[in-house]
């Protein structure tokens, strides 16, 4: 993981491989941003027509590379755009400047000190970058051997490691609010970079057993409470959705309750995440083509499990329970078959229409058992729906829920940090598709609107009366193409974020 200091250092003296700098697109060319004037200042006040010379715009993502000044003590200058320089009286959004501190962490792979002097004009920028610099400087290598041995401190075969250390020019760290958000930012981003590394690991290293494995080390390491069902303490309990879902296969499923609690809590707040580690859709095969990236079908509990164990580390004085439904959805002899009837922990009873529709089925015990809690709210996450990834594409995710105020609360906290996401509706009258003539629910209805079908499905196990959102982070979870700002190639950790940030708005009051 990279390191991340504070210094209120001037660039020119200090030894590092790169100083970033922030470019603006300006009405009549670059501009260069707050944080970079002494640097500025060694090209006589003229880097910004110098940038230009080299073809540089501002433009967000845009990535210049000239050599430092005479006197500088770093060899490079590395100029990074920010997009749309901000209006007289505006600063620069958090997100663009996550944003650019990420693209300019992941071009410094392979460096082994690297200082930003980018805007920073309170606490909230701080954090910003932070989270930029250690997101952005994320590599997955545990399975790359360049000769050197393998491991997840092994080097990439490329032979270039993560940038080793970044040093926030202009953050001070005698400041206590400086110091409490680049630690906070530590938190969230060490914890959300598990989250991408559980999401890249091979399902035949993550089974559900091994996921749970993983939980309850963390759990030891941050105080938390920790019960996993297996599969007889499943089939006692009578979870059918889960038992169901990962008969066919040799992993057993598993249910794993992580519980975070504070002496000075009043809230409650219950998490659930969909844990496929591998969906193969069942007896209701995949298509070619649709199964590489299967592995990603654990997204939703890797979310959850991150943020559950960020609240543990930043001290949240809210009560946070994580519930990871965890199964492997294999076509076997002891496969559930379209036709079948579950009967869920709920008691309801489920014909499965079609197994590839099997995170509903994971989902709907686990929250039964969430709401037999009484928390006074839950969120559940999951790559749900193809359905959604069609409506809102690769970047967005959906936010559902059985209360418009709470749904909009949590758009408004994902947007605040950075995750796009769309509140979208759960129509009574698509309900109707979902009736059974063998059970009291099918697992499929209507196929337009199928994203909105399963939330309408998810509903109907959320316990009487308790506030309930649903987010299909189907399309975020996982990039298949390549890499941007702070976002990397293979699994995001999307939603962790969102997560997070509902912890600390109901721990300040703020959320109902």
């Amino acid at each position: 993981m990279t390191a991340l200091t504070l210094s209120t250092s001037a660039a020119p003296g200090l030894r590092a491989d790169a100083i970033v700098i922030g470019v603006a697109k300006g009405a009549r060319g670059p501009v260069v941003a707050p944080g970079a004037e002494a640097v500025d200042a060694a090209y006589d006040g003229k880097l910004a027509a110098v940038l230009e010379t080299l073809g540089a715009s501002g433009a967000e993502g845009e990535l210049t590379k000239l050599p430092a000044p005479a006197g500088f003590k770093a060899p490079l200058v590395i100029a990074v755009g920010l997009g749309a320089q901000p209006g007289r009286d505006a600063g620069y959004e958090a997100e663009a400047l996550r944003r650019a501190a990420g693209v300019a962490a992941r071009a410094l792979a392979g460096a082994r000190k690297a200082a930003f002097a980018l805007p920073v004009e309170d606490a909230a920028a701080v954090g910003a970058l932070g989270e930029g610099v250690l997101l952005g400087a994320y590599s997955f290598d545990t399975y790359k051997d360049n000769g050197a041995g393998t491991g997840r401190n092994a080097k990439a075969k490329n032979g270039r490691t993560p940038l080793a250390e970044g040093v926030l020019l202009g953050g001070k760290p005698r400041d206590a609010a400086h110091k409490a958000a680049l630690a906070r930012a530590t938190a969230v981003s060490e914890e959300l970079n598990r989250a991408r590394d559980l999401v890249n690991t091979p399902p035949n290293d993550l089974t559900p057993a091994a996921f749970a494995a993983i939980a309850q080390g963390a759990a030891k390491e941050h105080g938390l409470k920790i019960q996993v069902l297996d599969d007889k303490a499943l089939a006692k309990d009578g979870y059918g959705g889960i038992l169901g879902v990962g008969g066919g296969s040799a992993a057993t499923p598993r249910l794993v309750k992580l519980s975070y609690t504070h002496a000075d809590a009043d809230k409650h707040l219950a998490f659930v995440g969909k844990g496929i580690t591998y969906d193969s859709g069942g007896i209701s095969l995949k298509p070619a083509g649709h199964n590489e990236t299967m592995k990603c079908d654990m997204s939703g509990a890797a979310a959850v499990f991150a943020a559950v164990v960020t609240a543990a580390r930043l001290g949240l004085p809210v009560n946070v329970t994580g519930w990871l439904a965890l199964a492997e959805n294999m076509p076997s002899g002891t496969a559930v078959r379209p036709g079948d009837v579950l009967r869920m922990y709920s008691g309801k009873t489920v014909e499965v229409l079609n197994t590839d529709a099997e995170g509903r089925l994971v989902l709907a015990d686990a929250l039964w058992a969430a709401s037999a809690e009484q928390p006074d709210a839950i969120v559940d996450v999951a790559t749900l729906t193809g359905a959604m990834m069609l409506a809102l594409g690769s970047r967005t995710f959906a936010v559902m829920g059985n209360d418009d105020a709470f749904r909009s609360a949590v758009h408004e906290a994902a947007e605040e940090v950075g995750e796009p996401a769309w509140p979208m509706p759960l129509p009574e009258h698509l309900r109707k598709g979902m009736d059974s003539p063998t059970a009291d629910i099918a697992n499929m209805g209507e196929r337009m609107g199928g994203g909105l079908v399963a939330g309408l499905f998810l509903r109907e196990f959320v316990g009487e009366g308790i506030t309930w959102a649903h987010l299909d982070i189907a399309g975020p979870a996982f990039n298949e193409g390549g890499a941007f700002g702070y976002t990397p190639k293979g699994g995001t950790g999307s939603a962790v974020r969102t997560l997070v940030r509902l912890a600390e708005l109901t721990a300040e009051g703020d959320l109902g």
